[in-house]
């Protein structure tokens, strides 16, 4: 495989997983951002913990989707992330487009 066979992989890889991110976006209240990953997600808690001196966050979120492209599935009943970085968590703005309820 060239560089550029693999470049146009990982261009097609990034197309997807954007597309995917776009269908699933309006069924979703937050978006979370750490210095790894971007989550959306219908609950989440932020909490800054530091028991060993140095101040870290505890972010817990249930339903969840995560944005990496390398991961085979991005939907998770609960995550749990700690991080001694930011963590950036916005509420999404209502969609015009209302799924129909059960």
């Amino acid at each position: 495989m060239s560089a550029e066979d693999l470049e146009r992989y990982e261009n097609e890889m990034e197309l997807a997983l954007y597309r995917e991110y776009r269908d699933v976006v309006t069924i979703f209240k937050y978006v979370v951002e750490t210095e790894r990953r971007m989550y959306l997600c219908n609950a989440v808690d932020v909490k800054v913990r530091s028991e060993t001196g140095d101040a870290y966050f505890e972010v817990t979120m249930s339903d969840a989707w995560v944005w990496d492209v390398y991961r085979p599935a991005r939907f998770a009943k609960n995550v749990k992330v700690l991080t001694f970085k930011d963590v950036n968590v916005e509420e999404l703005a209502e969609s015009d487009v209302k799924l129909p309820t059960a």
